[in-house]
């Protein structure tokens, strides 16, 4: 995808672009689920690299979990399957320890590969089943984070140096004339702490260009400050005019005043955002806020099928509403752009209304673009037909035949959505109002898309007799 495109404009690079319009009034590729980015501090791991994680393999192993690394947590529990992480900050030391020898006297130095004060402990100790070989078992706090082996005996501070070259998270290097020296044992011996990066608003802008390259539904960061959420928001804007298509979940502390909070949710006005305004209380009595809640609802949205709403969905883990607002507060927030947290009737909590920050459609938007379930639809159609057409750029002829079966492959696309219930029409032609011309050719894609229904209105008709007409 080579990204959006304004009617009437002649791109340079060669690709297939899109635009965006509305058709009627307001009244009126490739599937891609379950994929965050997460920005956050940890106090381990990699940093300002964007790693790709599966939920299944979990994130504990690379960055602990300590500080923000929490937000994974939510997300992950939301229902994301893979998540796009980015430690962020800059600077800090990493933690070290020096082993001896049965000598006692220093035999080589670990040292972690990343920064931060995780209280990491080793244990060297004889392989039980096999005294050949030697045990170096590393700790973050109780937990063991790495194991490994390497071969006992004469050189065995060589073994180790070179077992350690393989490991993602520490390194070694033998003392001076130490690389035949035999280790002498230790258990669970402490690591001197290294020094957790700062973080500043520069660094969230570096995080926003790590994972850029990567395909991903949703974005969240771990942080409420709004001047990072205006980045992200510049951010994902960005992104979308070069044909990345996501959305961004942000949510400020319950303490913060609910006028000022739903002027923030106002302010963004954008399909792109969503802005939750609830804390919660999870099923172990932990107050879950902020940007922890914002995260679990990013898994959401991100693993959302095309075809189903998050409207009234219950939020599993979510025991209490730390904030109960009553009828009108709820509608006036969601009138302002805010994602509700509300009770059902079995006092579950669930989404009042999966809507977005969009108030006000420009003039190329209809309503729909103010419903999550149809961004989602509306995105999932742009990037399968996107990726459709992509392969067809410099492979057909720009004459009739040509034209015909781009209208065919993107037809194709579409009545394919409409079988798995995300369409209810699509009917694709060339362009009405620009005709192919060289290498150029334009494409009207007609899109009725499917929502749920939400609004159920009933009207009673009672009588007092039978004999009433």
């Amino acid at each position: 995808m080579a990204g959006t495109f304004i009617l009437g404009e002649t791109k340079v690079r060669p690709g297939s672009y899109f635009n965006i319009q509305k058709k009627g009034g307001n009244a009126a590729a490739g599937v891609m689920n379950g994929v965050t980015a997460v920005i956050f501090k940890a106090d381990f791991g990699p940093l300002n690299t964007a790693v790709e994680l599966s939920a299944e393999d979990g994130y504990e192993r690379t960055f602990g979990t300590g500080l923000t690394t929490d937000a994974m947590k939510e997300a992950i529990a939301g229902g994301a399957k893979t998540i796009i992480a980015c430690r962020v900050g800059n600077g800090g030391s990493q933690g070290t320890i020096t082993l001896k020898d049965t000598d006692e006297e220093e035999a080589l130095t670990i040292t972690a590969k990343y920064p931060g004060d995780k209280d990491f402990t080793v244990t060297i100790r004889e392989k039980l089943s096999d005294s050949a070989l030697k045990e170096c078992i590393f700790y973050a706090g109780t937990t063991e984070f790495e194991k490994l082996e390497f071969s006992a005996g004469e050189g065995e501070v060589d073994a180790l140096v070179a077992a350690l070259a393989s490991s993602r998270n520490f390194k070694a290097e033998a003392k001076e004339g130490k690389g035949t020296a035999v280790l002498a044992a230790v258990s669970q011996s402490a690591f001197t702490k290294g020094i957790n990066p700062q973080v500043t608003t520069g660094d969230y802008s570096n995080a926003f260009a790590q994972v850029e390259p990567f395909d991903f539904n949703t974005i969240c960061l771990d942080t409420e400050d709004t001047e990072i959420h205006l980045l992200l928001q510049s951010f994902i804007n960005r992104i979308f005019d070069a044909g990345s298509l996501c959305q961004a979940v942000v949510a400020e502390k319950h303490t913060v005043d609910l006028e000022i909070r739903e002027a923030h949710a106002a302010s963004f006005n954008d399909e792109k955002m969503n802005y939750v305004l609830n804390a919660h209380i999870d099923e172990q009595g932990k107050e879950i806020d902020g940007y922890q809640t914002a995260a679990r609802i990013a898994g959401m949205i991100g693993a959302a099928a095309a075809n189903s709403s998050l409207t009234h969905t219950v939020i599993n883990g979510f025991s209490e509403i730390k904030e109960k607002l009553t009828n009108t507060e709820i509608i006036a927030a969601e009138k302002r752009g805010c994602l509700v947290l509300t009770y059902n009737k079995a006092k579950q909590v669930w989404i009042d209304n999966a809507i977005n920050t969009l108030i006000t459609p420009a003039d190329n938007q209809d309503d729909g673009w103010k419903k999550i379930r149809r961004v989602k639809t509306r995105f999932e159609l742009i990037r399968r037909i996107n990726t459709t057409t992509d392969d067809l750029v410099g492979k057909v002829d720009n004459d009739k035949n040509g034209r015909a079966t781009v209208i065919s492959q993107i037809q194709g696309v579409g009545d394919s959505m409409r079988e798995e219930g995300k369409l209810v029409a699509c009917s694709v032609t060339e362009s009405s109002a620009y005709t192919a011309d060289g290498d150029s050719a334009w494409f009207d894609i007609d899109v009725i898309d499917k929502d749920s229904m939400e609004h159920i209105y009933l009207t009673f008709l009672f009588r007092f007799s039978t004999n009433e007409e």
